[in-house]
């Protein structure tokens, strides 16, 4: 076998194997919940239906931080999400949920410029510093735990945690292989 064909082999199986070891990895954290009493809970957006009612997957998430909420893991809620094609901002109609659950309206941060997990990672650390707020638990799907904390930590917050939202989908295995890249691309910026 010619050695450039050999090498190419090679680099195949060790970028394969990465990818096995890292998706494993990031299965294992998202899935072991690291619940511990926090300033804020941090919940991710995610899809708010045409007619403004919650997608199952962002309804898990926010009956997870409900729970959390509830079982005084903290006493603040940041609802973080952007301007859906829906038409809809995310966070507001989180925060509507919320309310409409027993969880007071100032107990509750909005933010409706998370539109990625950057944008809120940079959002909480602005708001971590005007409220002295300096632990956190974030509230998604499994898959989106790891890269979510590791912005968090880059963006200065000194204390993060995290818990799954016990909502799955085929399009879980597709969240893991673009995770991948994404933890990277951010790792390294």
């Amino acid at each position: 076998m010619p050695t450039a064909k050999r090498l190419i082999i090679s680099a195949l199986i060790v970028l394969i194997s990465w990818f096995i070891l890292h998706s494993a990895a990031v299965t294992i954290d998202g899935l072991t919940d690291d619940i511990q009493p926090v300033d804020c809970l941090i919940v991710l957006g995610n899809t708010v239906n045409p007619d403004g009612s919650l997608s199952a997957r962002l309804q898990a998430r926010l009956d997870k931080s409900l729970e959390l909420y509830r079982q005084g893991v903290s006493p603040l809620i940041l609802v973080s999400g952007g301007l859906g094609k829906e038409g809809h901002y995310e966070g507001t109609v989180m925060q509507r949920y919320l309310v409409a659950q027993g969880v007071p309206a100032q107990a509750i941060f909005i933010d409706n410029k998370g539109n990625n997990t950057q944008a809120t990672a940079r959002n909480y650390a602005r708001i971590a510093q005007q409220q002295h707020l300096r632990s956190a638990l974030v509230v998604s799907q499994f898959f989106h735990l790891s890269r979510t904390k590791l912005l968090l930590r880059k963006q200065g917050v000194p204390e993060v945690h995290a818990a799954h939202a016990t909502y799955y989908e085929w399009r879980d295995a597709y969240a893991l292989i673009r995770e991948f890249l994404a933890y990277y691309a951010y790792l390294l910026r």
